[in-house]
Formats: structure tokens, C-alpha cells, sequence
């Protein structure tokens, strides 16, 4: 599985823990649901800015939404 599936997969996971639609996600980081469902799909090359504001948002460490293991 590549890792941008991962990354996305991590960070469904961690929004899904937090109770949060992509939507109140997206509304949070000031991105769009359709770009917050290719990021989980593993169909968009996020940036590292934008990577940081979701860990912030969703209230992970960086590290968690990178680990590939």
C-alpha cells in the first residue's frame, strides 16, 4: 500500500475518533470536503503546512498521521 494510502487512512481514522465529518474537518483547516476525501483516498499530495494544520485540528502528533508501520 503506498504511504500517501496510509497517511490518508490515519488521518480518517483520527478524524473518525474525534467524532468529526470531512466537512466540520475541512471547515476547521480551511480546505474543501472534496480535497479532505482525495487526502484520505490517498489521491492528493498534501503539504507539509496543511498536514500540520489537521494534526493540530484533530489534536494527533504529526508523527501519528505519518506512521507507515
Amino acid at each position: 500500500m503506498s504511504r500517501l494510502k496510509i497517511l490518508g487512512q490515519n488521518i480518517a481514522k483520527y478524524r473518525q475518533k474525534k467524532n468529526l465529518s470531512q466537512e466540520k474537518l475541512a471547515e476547521l483547516v480551511d480546505l474543501s470536503r472534496e480535497y479532505v476525501t482525495r487526502v484520505e483516498r490517498g489521491q492528493k499530495n498534501i503539504s507539509l503546512k496543511k498536514l500540520f494544520a489537521i494534526a493540530d485540528a484533530l489534536d494527533v502528533k504529526f508523527c501519528e498521521l505519518t506512521n507507515f508501520d
